[in-house]
């Protein structure tokens, strides 16, 4: 029979496992990972994290980007995925590779949002978080063309690296939207895109972006704001 230390070890050890697999961060999400909860994807030198969060009504849960070094409280939001449709829990969804495509999932399995990327190799797939908030998806590792890339579906934040421009595909403008209100990042009233008749990519207004600046489309203005 086994000594009641053996088992003592046992259930710390599983406990522990528990609360790696909870909050633990992940560099990439491959075929066989996904993200749920309190997990997040973060970038490779610690500049963006994506996950879950929840900007007001305490029963919307969004997938989006922020940078990681800003506290809570002073939290912008550069990208959301599922901005029009949020899901209810954050530990029932999840974020996972599917078929090819990065896609969002929530409790009952339903689809809420997805890449709807196309590979030739879906089990070599993965989504990862850049060092310029490009969360891109790859069919290989270090591959420098992507799939699908969050900087041609830009939400209401412009970031360094980014451009608004037609898309070569659908030959639609690619145009930033504001937040519906500071509490929901549903498409909200204002929106700035490409002039169709415009064949080059917008300079807005001259402005010269770092690598810390950033473009912001607000539910009543337009910004620029730079972290210090």
């Amino acid at each position: 029979m086994k000594k009641p230390w053996f088992w003592i070890s046992v259930l710390i050890l599983c406990f522990s496992l528990h609360i790696h697999s909870s909050f633990g961060a992940f560099t990439a999400i491959s075929a066989n990972q996904s993200i749920s909860g309190d997990q997040t994807l973060i970038s490779p030198g610690g500049v963006f994290e994506l996950g879950f969060f929840k900007p007001g009504n305490p029963s919307n849960y969004y997938i989006g980007i922020w940078y990681k070094k800003v506290s809570q409280s002073q939290r912008t939001y550069v990208w959301v995925a599922n901005r029009n449709e949020p899901v209810p829990d954050k530990y029932s969804a999840k974020l996972a590779i599917s078929d090819g495509h990065l896609v969002l999932f929530d409790g009952s399995q339903k689809i809420v949002w997805s890449t709807n990327s196309t590979s030739s190799s879906l089990s070599s797939v993965e989504a990862v978080l850049l060092d310029s908030g490009n969360l891109v998806l790859r069919d290989r590792p270090n591959a420098t063309e992507f799939l699908w890339q969050s900087f041609d579906n830009p939400t209401d934040t412009w970031l360094p690296g980014g451009k608004i421009r037609l898309d070569n595909k659908t030959k639609q403008p690619q145009y930033l939207t504001s937040w519906k209100n500071s509490e929901d990042p549903a498409e909200g009233l204002f929106s700035l895109e490409l002039d169709p008749k415009e064949a080059l990519p917008i300079s807005f207004f001259g402005i010269s972006l770092n690598s810390i600046g950033a473009v912001v489309l607000g539910m009543d203005k337009f910004s620029v704001w730079c972290l210090k």
